[in-house]
């Protein structure tokens, strides 16, 4: 009988033991519950002669049957109009750039940047930017002359359902890569058009000339936002989606082309520097090449991956190429609310 009751305390201390660690385990796997995704806009034109964006927009808005998602409301939109009439990166001022407090509360006046009235004409249809009216997810469709390949850009390294979606675009497009360039830095600070949504996705996709469409490379970024709306409707259906890691570039310094006194430039990109995009930097490799033959060499302490090497646009903001680092980023396991399941 003594034998029975040591053996019975054996097994029940056991089994306690054993409902303690699955407890544990529950409650020190973060969940995430977020809200459903409702509202979805596609931009393109943000910069008028990148044609990818804008071919896509015009055409989704005259047929639009290939992005529609069940309850889902998903609106194509021109953002850059003029621009794009006149097949120009913008009218007066870089669209992409002044997304911010300033110019999204400045008094309209007969005078004001046409690109800062358009801002504050989205942030009002699509914002306004940081409430709870805002839309969902925006994707901004952009092209570089850089070899980027399809590139997604992100804007927030603890935004759990971008980088989860993310995850699911850079595994759907597998074995082609899909690089996240991650642009969150303490003293650069972009103000995109995209960042009105709660989740702003960039996609950058090229090598692609200004004015210029190509074919694959509008493929390219149509399979990206095929793919982007899938994980919405599947998220939305109740999928739930483990905690994941995916790499991502981030973006570190913006380098310059040399210069002379007069401000102008000296030297061009080192053809071994050309096309090289995401792939390693070294101390010594050459950088940029002047006209009488001198090999300016990549000086730094680290491996670094340079992109939006030799960006046509970026000339003019005195930039060659940014250089990033590779860096791992964890999202949360997140799931569909139910809170929102049920009052929406």
């Amino acid at each position: 009988f003594l034998k029975t009751k040591v053996l019975l305390h054996h097994y029940f201390l056991f089994c306690f033991q054993q409902f303690l660690e699955l407890l544990k385990s529950m409650t020190s796997s973060s969940v995430v519950a977020e809200p459903p995704v409702r509202r979805v806009a596609i931009f393109g034109g943000t910069h008028g002669n990148e044609l990818s964006g804008v071919f896509l927009v015009k055409h989704w808005q005259e047929n639009g049957a290939e992005i529609q998602r069940t309850g889902v409301e998903v609106k194509p939109f021109l953002t850059n109009p003029r621009a794009v009439k006149k097949c120009t990166r913008y009218i007066d001022c870089d669209l992409n750039r002044v997304f911010d407090p300033d110019n999204l509360g400045r008094t309209v006046v007969e005078d004001i940047p046409y690109e800062v009235r358009r801002a504050q004409e989205i942030n009002h249809i699509f914002g306004p930017k940081g409430s709870d009216d805002a839309y969902d997810l925006i994707f901004d469709l952009h092209n570089t002359t850089s070899n980027m390949g399809g590139t997604l850009l992100l804007e927030n390294s603890r935004d759990d359902f971008t980088i989860q979606m993310f995850h699911y675009i850079k595994n759907t497009l597998a074995p082609e890569r899909c690089p996240v360039l991650l642009i969150e830095h303490p003293s650069l600070k972009y103000a995109t058009t995209r960042s009105v949504a709660k989740h702003p996705v960039g996609v950058e996709v090229g090598p692609q000339p200004q004015g210029v469409v190509r074919a694959d490379i509008l493929d390219k970024m149509r399979k990206i936002v095929k793919h982007g709306l899938d994980f919405v409707q599947l998220f939305n259906e109740g999928r739930e989606f483990p905690p994941c890691t995916i790499e991502v570039f981030k973006i570190t310094e913006k380098v310059d082309y040399p210069r002379n006194k007069n401000d102008e430039v000296i030297a061009i990109i080192h053809p071994k520097l050309q096309d090289q995009d995401w792939q390693p930097l070294n101390n010594g490799d050459p950088l940029f090449l002047t006209l009488d033959g001198e090999v300016i060499a990549y000086k730094g302490d680290c491996t670094v991956y340079p992109t939006f090497i030799n960006e046509a646009a970026y000339y003019e903001k005195k930039q060659a190429f940014v250089k990033t680092v590779k860096v791992k980023l964890t999202a949360r396991h997140i799931r569909f609310s139910l809170l929102d399941q049920h009052t929406s």
